[in-house]
This record gives structure tokens, sequence and C-alpha cells, in this order.
């Protein structure tokens, strides 16, 4: 996934451990991130996952709709709804 076409629709700076809902295709971790729980829409077997650690830089690509970290900092990035 080209940076262009994630930056074209937006995204949401998440730095506490309130619970961020919207249409999400990537997790990039700012600074090393627990996350909580996050909710996958499609392209995983079960539909949502939990404490599972990114390293700063790393990411995790998906369609989700929710977010909620327990620590750390990352950029959701907003999918195409199109």
């Amino acid at each position: 996934m080209s940076s262009e076409v994630l930056l074209d629709q937006g995204f949401e700076y998440i730095s506490d451990t309130a619970a961020h809902t919207g249409a999400f295709c990537r997790l990039y971790a700012l600074t090393a991130a627990v996350l909580n729980t996050a909710t996958v829409v499609r392209g995983a077997t079960g539909n949502s996952f939990a404490a599972v650690a990114i390293p700063a830089g790393g990411f995790i690509d998906g369609q989700f709709s929710s977010v909620t970290l327990t620590s750390g900092t990352i950029i959701a990035y907003k999918a195409n709804r199109g």
C-alpha cells in the first residue's frame, strides 16, 4: 500500500486509552505501542485481537472499525469508504 494512498484519506493520531472508531486500514506505531483491542472488519480469522505489541516504526494492515490502546502512540490511517 503506497503512502500516497494512505495519506489521501487522512489519519487519526491516537495517544490515549479511549476507544477510537472509524474505518482504518493501517495502524502505524510512532512509539512502541500495545493494542488493548482492535476490531477487524474482514481479512482475518475472528473479528478482534487483544494485547498485541507493535514496535516503534511497525505497522499492521487490515480493515479495522475500532482501536483501543493500552500504551504508546499510533497513527490510524483512514480507509477509503468508496
